[in-house]
């Protein structure tokens, strides 16, 4: 109990969860109470020093209550108590100081200190609940205005000095200006502080939005991303017309029997990844990676931005030759065989957790079916593939090959580019 009430009163009373303002408005009140509790001794000290013997019964006083109602705001940590209890003695000390001293002249103006209670009040109450402790200081000073001159109060109990008078004149004068300009100078750092740790951790929280962006992006397509946060709904798109292809690696079940684990996922990360950066070169949207298989489409973002389906054919070739001539891709020779399908599709989100991006239907079942009867090295395209890539791609004769649950379909294979086909037309053939 006794460490935790030093604890709290090293830190002014402030309580971690408390809000930024509310840390600002604690920080000032201490700082000001710390303050105006050491003034009163410091001015009895110059008094003394100057020959003039006043009593210390009240300036002793007000530190004693000053301190006592910190210590109970810092064991209840009740700040509106301690709050209404500093500014009453910030407003009421510098009168009862004047009218022991004597007059306005005599204890030279030191009712002006009771200014500090509604400064204090804007920084720790607001602007509006302020109002009230600046008309009771208006107040304080009328009355003391009242008893000097109306009542005829004109000589000083103390008869203190002329020149006294002057001096502590001009340091009431200067000090009560200082504290003012020091506690408004000192919250407006105060201020900047929290406002300057609010920026880094907004940084901060940026920067986290954009790793799980990313992460996000990484996951889904961008249009269902977006979606996917601004509602939970279930996501689910029909596309008339989008491009799939399926490749898969050849022989991967037997190549991966003398492997550890470590070095298969390392081997096939080489792989993707090199396959990823094709994807995000083309400007199609990779799917997923099942097993050995790896999955990209195009035309699900904008079917009328870009030739998606001439992207699949390009990508699908750089993936063969990145693997035929990149050891450091491929230092296994691993081989590949791809399939490419065109035509309508259904994706969507599947899940409430762990949830994946997946596309559905016929022309998916087609692409993934045709890349299983592939050989090493081939790219197999359906008839509606092949009409749109025909201009622009060679490719051998059509074959008609036998489909669980399709029967007999038309493929082509795709042979390479035409201005370069004649020069590779023999890897596949």
């Amino acid at each position: 109990m006794t460490i935790n009430f030093i604890h709290r009163l090293r830190q002014a009373g402030i309580a971690q969860d408390d809000p930024e303002d509310l840390k600002i408005r604690k920080t000032v009140l201490v700082f000001a109470m710390g303050l105006m509790t050491a003034a009163p001794m410091f001015w009895l000290a110059l008094y003394w020093m100057m020959g003039l013997q006043f009593s210390a019964t009240l300036p002793l006083g007000y530190q004693f209550v000053s301190v006592t109602t910190l210590l109970i705001y810092v064991y209840s940590r009740n700040f509106s108590f301690f709050c209404i209890s500093q500014l009453a003695l910030f407003l009421f000390f510098p009168v009862a100081a004047q009218l022991s001293i004597g007059n306005f002249i005599s204890a030279s103006g030191v009712v002006l200190w009771g200014i500090m209670s509604p400064v204090v009040a804007v920084m720790t109450l607001g602007g509006r609940q302020s109002i009230p402790w600046f008309v009771a200081y208006l107040a304080m000073l009328g009355m003391c205005g009242y008893i000097d001159f109306e009542l005829g109060a004109t000589q000083s109990r103390s008869a203190v000095p002329m020149q006294t008078s002057a001096v502590f004149f001009m340091l009431n004068f200067a000090a009560i200006s200082s504290l003012v300009y020091f506690l408004l100078r000192y919250s407006a750092m105060e201020k900047q502080r929290y406002r300057d740790q609010l920026e880094n951790t907004n940084d901060l929280l940026r920067i986290e939005q954009e790793k799980s962006e990313r992460l996000l992006l990484n996951i889904l397509p961008g249009p269902v991303a977006e979606r996917l946060k601004r509602s939970d709904s279930t996501i689910a798109d029909g596309f008339a017309d989008v491009t799939v292809m399926f490749a898969d690696i050849v022989n991967f079940t037997s190549l991966a029997e003398g492997m550890s684990p470590n070095q298969i996922f390392t081997m096939l990360n080489r792989v993707f990844s090199s396959f990823d950066g094709l994807a995000e070169k083309h400007g199609l949207e990779k799917i997923k990676t099942i097993g050995d298989a790896y999955m990209v489409a195009g035309g699900l973002n904008d079917p009328e931005e870009a030739d998606y389906t001439r992207a699949i054919a390009e990508m699908a070739l750089d993936m063969r030759a990145v693997l035929a001539t990149d050891l450091a891709v491929n230092g296994v020779h691993l081989e590949i065989r791809m399939g490419i399908g065109t035509g309508p599709i259904v994706g969507g989100v599947v899940g409430k957790k762990k949830f994946i991006y997946d596309l559905w239907g016929d022309t998916v079942n087609l692409a993934s079916r045709i890349t299983t009867e592939g050989v090493p090295g081939m790219i197999q395209v359906d008839t509606t593939t092949w009409r749109r890539l025909r201009k622009h791609f060679d490719f051998h004769e059509p074959q008609t090959i036998y489909l669980k649950g399709k029967g007999e379909t038309v493929v082509y294979r795709l042979v390479g580019r035409k201005e370069v086909a004649e020069g590779v037309s023999g890897v596949i053939a």
